[in-house]
């Protein structure tokens, strides 16, 4: 039995009504799951003066990265972010891949946050569209044919990409599976061309290098399909966020996607916790003690963050402190809704940062909460 110790001058219910001249941080394992403590601080955790060491809060803008672009898919989807689990990149397509693609080492999820086209699989052709995720299994050969310049957030995950266990709020919560998409094969649907020997190009990743294989005929070539495994589509629209007006639901409430070590979460527009004048409306204070945390802002008014705008993303890694900004709260206090869409990937093995986020790193963003802010 887990019995909760009450010391000191606390809330009576977490994230409502906190002692007057307090600030409330959740300390807890396993993401928000597991053995937890409330500590009620006179001052934030992030009043800072200053940071010596690697480990602070980071942000950068990939949309920004002014490397030339090689017009090829492979080459312009730049990894950021890494760990054994899962490598985070940002890439960009102005034109067809002149060549399909088979990941041989991970499940791919692609986030669109800019385009749209169709994605031409094993599975047969399925349009795309700005607010889309794409998962697409490992082992599936597939091609991006955008009909306007693509930006795609990037997931590889070494697990299988699976949808979350909804518990007692049932298998309809957050969005019905009937709104999933899935391709449907059509004979000679594939607009990808041979090469000026004939020959068609499939390109497979094993390992983290590429095998180049060719074909005398087109190899996206399926005529029908059938089974449990699928490219499938799932727009931020059809997305039903869990909400309550009394109480701030943690982040892992909003999963969209899970894989072995690594948590897929989306931030939607959504009614504030306008039932108690006492209830928090701004995220909790808190440190990742087994979680490194990764955000990509979409779109909307990210009222918890200043100095954010759509295609940045953040890090917070283990180990150090984040939450609200200073004039958060206030900011939130004359709101009712949120009005930001973003996209959360939590790991439980640390992530290592990489060349190309550091190249468009905001250095300064550390200073951004500030002693008094």
């Amino acid at each position: 039995m887990t019995i909760p110790h009450v010391k000191g001058r606390v809330a009576r219910q977490a994230h409502v009504g906190l002692p007057e001249g307090t600030c409330e941080e959740e300390y807890a394992r396993s993401g928000f799951s597991g053995a937890y403590a409330h500590l009620y601080r006179s001052e934030p955790p992030v009043g800072w003066t200053r940071i010596e060491g690697p480990l602070r809060p980071r942000a950068f803008d990939p949309t920004k990265d002014a490397t030339p672009r090689a017009g090829d898919w492979l080459a312009d989807r730049r990894a950021l972010l890494a760990n054994d689990d899962v490598v985070v990149s940002f890439g960009t397509l102005t034109a067809a891949m002149g060549y399909a693609f088979r990941n041989a080492d991970a499940d791919e999820i692609l986030f669109v946050h800019q385009g749209g086209g169709t994605l031409e699989s094993d599975f047969g052709p399925i349009a795309y569209r700005r607010g889309d995720y794409l998962v697409i299994p490992r082992g599936t050969a597939y091609r991006l044919v955008p009909v306007d310049n693509t930006a795609l957030l990037v997931c590889e995950t070494r697990g299988e990409v699976r949808f979350p266990e909804r518990g007692m709020l049932g298998q309809h919560a957050l969005f019905d599976p009937a709104v999933v998409e899935v391709p449907t094969p059509e004979a000679g649907a594939s607009t990808l061309a041979a090469n000026a020997a004939g020959e068609w190009e499939l390109r497979v990743k094993r390992r983290s290098e590429i095998t180049r294989v060719f074909y005398p005929f087109c190899p996206l070539n399926t005529v029908g399909w059938k089974g449990t495994l699928s490219v499938q589509r799932l727009n931020v629209a059809d997305i039903r966020p869990v909400m309550s007006e009394r109480y701030h639901l943690p982040p892992s409430a909003h999963t969209t996607f899970v894989a072995d070590g690594v948590v897929l979460c989306t931030f939607l527009p959504r009614a504030l916790e306008n039932g108690d004048p006492e209830a928090l409306k701004v995220p909790f204070f808190h440190s990742n003690i087994d979680f490194d945390e990764v955000l990509f802002y979409h779109d909307g008014d990210f009222f918890s963050r200043v100095g954010i705008s759509p295609g940045m993303m953040t890090f917070h890694p283990q180990g150090i402190h984040h939450g609200p900004q200073p004039g958060a709260a206030e900011r939130a206090a004359k709101a009712d809704r949120t009005q930001e869409i973003a996209v959360m990937i939590d790991t439980r093995r640390p992530l290592d940062m990489l060349a190309a986020a550091e190249a468009v790193e905001n250095t300064d963003y550390w200073k951004s909460w500030g002693a008094r802010g």
